[in-house]
């Protein structure tokens, strides 16, 4: 949660954030003072950015550090250097991408999954946002949605997205798809729906985004970056996952239909296998 609000801070405090985060040394017995002296800062500042990222103060976020950095997930992110061996790179990708696995799932908001997938089985129209990676997530999601039947449409371009915006109703939803939730067309287009009433599904990294603010669900993944894979790479592999649970949710809602439409659209392409 701390990674994904550094995005809000200064470049003091985030600088000051990031030199914590990789403070592997840091223990219980860590002072306040020690943390100043490291950082080159003051000990008001510290406890000001304690209380920014959403703790009472330094104790509070010290304790938080050393259960996490406790915890084997920690150990996974590796940077990927320019002298691994091919072995190497594969590990590092790999670990990378379980990690955001899993500390996904644990920021995950289950009550907000629930709405999305109440959302989306309600729907009358269900129109997918997205631009660059963000888009191609959203047609692998509208082609799950589709082996069991239910329609989605995707739109990637800036006047498509304020066109199927328009036209939507209190009985559609919208499912935005951006992992900075600043994307300004997906923005624009999100605002216009939710003036027509329609309802709308973040799926964002950050969750001090202006997407998130205009969101009636929001489904957060969370990925460490790194300078030659980005966040992109493992946050994709973890909002694929959060979507492809929705997928499992909705076909729940009516497993009997589910069955026979996925049945039937893998017939249809059966042919087309040589």
């Amino acid at each position: 949660m701390i990674r994904m609000i550094l995005p809000t801070l200064t470049p003091l405090e985030a600088k000051v954030t990031r030199a914590l985060l990789d403070w592997k040394s840091l223990d219980l017995g860590t002072t306040l003072k020690q943390v100043a002296e490291a950082t080159g800062v003051s000990d008001a500042m510290i406890v000001k950015i304690c209380k920014k990222l959403g703790f009472a103060g330094f104790r509070e976020l010290r304790v938080g550090l050393v259960d996490y950095n406790r915890l084997p997930t920690t150990e996974m992110h590796q940077e990927v250097s320019v002298d691994d061996s091919p072995s190497e790179i594969i590990d590092k990708v790999f670990r990378t991408a379980i990690q955001a696995l899993e500390e996904t799932l644990a920021i995950l908001d289950r009550d907000a999954f629930v709405r999305a997938v109440e959302f989306l089985h309600r729907a009358r129209i269900r129109d997918f946002y997205g631009v660059g990676g963000s888009a191609q997530i959203a047609r692998d999601v509208a082609h799950k949605f589709l082996r069991i039947g239910i329609r989605a449409n995707v739109f990637d371009d800036a006047h498509m997205m304020l066109m199927s915006a328009s036209v939507l109703g209190p009985d559609d939803v919208v499912v935005a798809f951006s992992h900075s939730g600043r994307s300004a067309v997906v923005l624009e287009a999100v605002q216009q729906a939710r003036r027509r009433g329609a309802r709308v599904i973040a799926v964002t990294n950050y969750p001090a985004s202006p997407l998130v603010d205009l969101a009636d669900a929001v489904l957060l993944s969370t990925a460490r970056g790194s300078p030659l894979l980005g966040e992109n790479a493992a946050a994709r592999i973890a909002q694929l996952n959060i979507l492809d649970a929705v997928f499992v949710a909705l076909a729940q809602r009516d497993y009997d239909t589910a069955e026979r439409n996925l049945a039937a659209t893998m017939a249809s392409v059966k042919d087309k296998r040589r």
